[in-house]
């Protein structure tokens, strides 16, 4: 039976979720208390964090017909309530995180590369912990370097305490301690954070991009629109030159070119005229003898 305490913990998150337009889902797992004091301050003017029990959250979205955000709610969630835009959170978010180093049990929160190259560490037993988790490391002058890039773990894998620990040597920070925010919903349209979280110029890159390709695409198939008319214009100015050319239509743009061919092409024939006119002579030269010689056995 729900406790009147949990009833009115329901009742204000409730109403809370009806004051503000943007709803974010986080995940609170593992973030130090320290930590999420400095982020409540840095957040202060642009949003609100409110830590309760997942069973309350799951009943306030459910009376609110916001279940599409119940998948987001994992270990131990929390609620953000803002009436900011929520890339531009997204954008605070991100920017209020800090590097921490990795512990054993960690998950990686993105792929951890170690790059080629000469490290801080002197020659010793280091050298066979690099190998045995299949770094290629070798001896280069008095420290240890690393032969070529490599991938020790991908996002989401989980994080061996001996792998943690050569991190830690390497001077290797890979873990972002901050806010984990799953998802935000703003009129009924959840966003995701791999969509939150896309750089602004990549955004930019994209649009960019499409345009050029619906841009392509409209010339190629002759759709006209207001900023591609000049360029089928010139298109098709072009084509019809080149069918007026190949077909031999002389016009006031194709006549030179015309004649040009023209001349060239007789160029090309003079050198075979010049020796078929010989050898039509004597065809008929051999041809005309006979005739002669009928004649003078008829006159004998």
């Amino acid at each position: 039976m729900v406790s009147i305490k949990k009833k009115e913990m329901l009742k204000k998150i409730v109403e809370t979720l009806g004051e503000y337009p943007v709803i974010g889902i986080l995940n609170m797992h593992k973030l130090p208390a320290k930590q999420l004091c400095e982020i409540r301050s840095k957040l202060h003017d642009e949003a609100v964090i409110r830590m309760v029990k997942k069973r309350i959250i799951l009943l306030a979205l459910k009376e609110k017909k916001m279940t599409a955000l119940e998948e987001f709610i994992k270990d131990e969630p929390a609620l953000l309530f803002t009436k900011s835009d929520p890339f531009k959170l997204a954008k605070v978010i991100a920017k209020s995180k800090t590097k921490a180093p990795a512990k054993g049990g960690d998950i990686a929160p993105s792929d951890i590369l170690i790059k080629a190259g000469p490290t801080s560490l002197p020659p010793g037993p280091v050298i066979g912990e690099l190998q045995r988790l299949k770094i290629p490391a070798m001896v280069d002058g008095e420290k240890i370097a690393v032969k070529k890039d490599t991938v020790v773990v991908k996002e989401g894998e989980k994080i061996s305490v001996g792998l943690a620990d050569v991190l830690t040597k390497l001077g290797i920070e890979p873990m972002e301690i901050g806010l984990n925010l799953s998802a935000v919903w703003e009129d009924g349209i959840v966003y995701e954070k791999d969509v939150l979280f896309v750089p602004t110029e990549k955004y930019l890159e994209d649009i960019l991009k499409a345009h050029s390709q619906a841009f392509n695409l409209s010339i190629n198939i002759g759709y006209v629109t207001k900023e591609n008319v000049p360029f089928l214009l010139s298109k098709a100015y072009r084509e019809a030159l080149a069918l007026a050319e190949t077909a031999g239509i002389p016009t006031k743009e194709t006549i030179g070119k015309l004649l040009k061919k023209g001349q060239d092409q007789a160029k090309i024939l003079e050198p075979k005229i010049k020796t078929e006119q010989p050898k039509q002579k004597k065809e008929k030269q051999k041809e005309e003898k006979p005739k002669d010689d009928s004649k003078k056995k008829k006159e004998g």
